[in-house]
């Protein structure tokens, strides 16, 4: 492999390994150096991949939340000395509402080569799912945690479907996923629809799309630590 900067998604839970392509499989077992968002999660996975290797030869470097500004750059230290890099997120694909793009923005600044393959997106699956315009949509990754910005920005996003039919997807951190549930019933209008796509490619996997009048009669399983993707749109 050339030296670049690898883009591989990784499962969206342990039980979905089937879910990333042989082809990328073959990728990930010929890289020696990662960078991931948490060294163990990145260990885990690779060695459920039946790796043609020992796992104590990989070097894994961490870039988090944690990592301060000025140690992004470093991290690409192994594409300089001509081995391939691999970027690995907790789960899904890598640099979306994930912290390794700052990683790929530094790539590009100086002209190192991003490789992306392919694998599993929730948000993308999520909207396959939904029945809501794919056509245009937007992301907004995590909503405020106070209560009346969350209430702001929840009506800001249901005006945005009504003028103009967009999709708009959101994400929770798994245990507050009722929280905020709970205060869409309270602030969305009864006609606004709403798709909560849960456990996305694992065994309890759960997908649906209400009304917002019909998720009032009707809720969903329970939601605490869930891995959720929550979309608002228009009902064809």
């Amino acid at each position: 492999m050339r030296p670049a900067l690898y883009l591989i998604p990784a499962p969206l839970g342990e039980q979905a390994i089937h879910t990333i392509p042989a082809y990328v499989i073959g990728h990930l077992h010929a890289l020696r150096h990662f960078v991931a968002e948490r060294a163990r999660t990145a260990r885990r996975f690779i060695k459920a991949t039946d790796p043609p290797f020992a796992i104590e030869e990989l070097h894994i470097e961490e870039l988090n939340e944690h990592t301060p500004p000025e140690a992004v750059a470093p991290l690409l230290d192994p594409v300089r000395q001509g081995h391939p890099l691999g970027l690995l997120s907790e789960a899904g694909c890598p640099a979306v509402a994930d912290p390794g793009a700052l990683l790929v923005g530094q790539a590009h600044l100086e002209g190192i080569e991003v490789v992306p393959l392919p694998g599993p997106s929730s948000l993308l699956l999520a909207l396959m799912a939904s029945g809501f315009n794919g056509q245009r949509f937007s992301f907004h990754g995590y909503l405020p945690r106070k209560k009346a910005q969350l209430v702001r920005a929840l009506r800001r996003i249901e005006q945005e479907v009504q003028r103009h039919g967009s999709t708009q997807l959101f994400i929770e951190a798994p245990y507050r996923n009722m929280g905020l549930f709970e205060t869409m019933l309270q602030t969305l209008a009864p006609d606004t629809a709403l798709c909560i796509a849960c456990d996305l490619t694992l065994d309890s996997e759960w997908i649906r799309t209400r009304t917002m009048a019909a998720w009032q009669t009707s809720p969903p399983p329970e939601l605490h630590k869930r891995p959720a993707v929550f979309l608002i749109g228009r009902m064809r």
